[in-house]
């Protein structure tokens, strides 16, 4: 067996097989024209916006028959309102399950949270911890307030700070999410608090700039003043 070896591979250096060349064929883009491009960039545009927003499957031929409907003045299946509707409907959906994992770490943190030497909790979910007790008057739905602030997210990442740009911000108590609304009347005036919001009392399933849809959100917040309605 081992001399065969031998003398088949030696017939094998002696003839080498021939070597077959790959041959490919170069790819045929099929944007020909303005028109073929623009037509696929605005695809990749829609595509695009609806994948940040959640969106992972859509029926392709149905977005291109209306596309075709509307360009071809057809009579569309769903009119404007409808349509708005269903969008809400369906955008709100892909919102929540996008937020799920987001929501289901909130709801665990703020379990454990609660159980904490120090933590209360309000009627609504929201949480809250005392660092400082002011002195001055509590703000009403009809007040102005000015406030520094941290905020960060429950993983530690902060995604905004008032102390940082070196001056406090104002604004009308009932002008900001509902956890903050409920807590800045808790808070008599020169009061220093820690705040732990849900995402239901916050930006609810959406994302917002920084802050991811779902997000449990923590400010530590120190009420400087309290002003009458501007």
């Amino acid at each position: 067996m081992a001399s065969a070896f031998v003398t088949l591979s030696a017939a094998a250096q002696k003839q080498p097989a021939p070597v077959k060349k790959a041959t490919t064929t170069p790819a045929t883009s099929p944007l020909k024209t303005l028109n073929d491009s623009a037509s696929y960039a605005i695809g990749v545009s829609v595509a695009s916006f609806y994948s940040q927003q959640g969106v992972t499957q859509l029926n392709a031929s149905l977005v291109a028959k209306a596309i075709n409907d509307v360009l071809g003045k057809k009579t569309v299946l769903l009119n404007d309102h409808q349509a708005n509707s269903v969008m809400m409907k369906y955008m709100t959906q892909a919102q929540e399950s996008k937020a799920k994992p987001n929501i289901v770490a909130g709801q665990k943190f703020l379990a454990q949270n609660k159980t904490k030497a120090g933590v209360k909790t309000t009627a609504s979910g929201l949480q809250y911890e005392v660092i400082k007790e002011g002195t001055g008057s509590k703000p009403t739905t009809a007040d102005t307030v000015t406030v520094h602030y941290v905020g960060t997210l429950i993983n530690g990442n902060e995604f905004d700070n008032s102390l940082k740009r070196g001056e406090p911000i104002s604004f009308p108590v009932t002008g900001v999410i509902r956890g903050w609304t409920e807590a800045l009347q808790l808070m008599p005036e020169g009061s220093k608090y820690k705040l732990y919001i849900p995402h239901e009392l916050a930006y609810g399933p959406n994302d917002n700039g920084p802050i991811p849809g779902g997000s449990v959100l923590i400010f530590e917040v120190e009420l400087l003043k309290v002003s009458g309605k501007q």
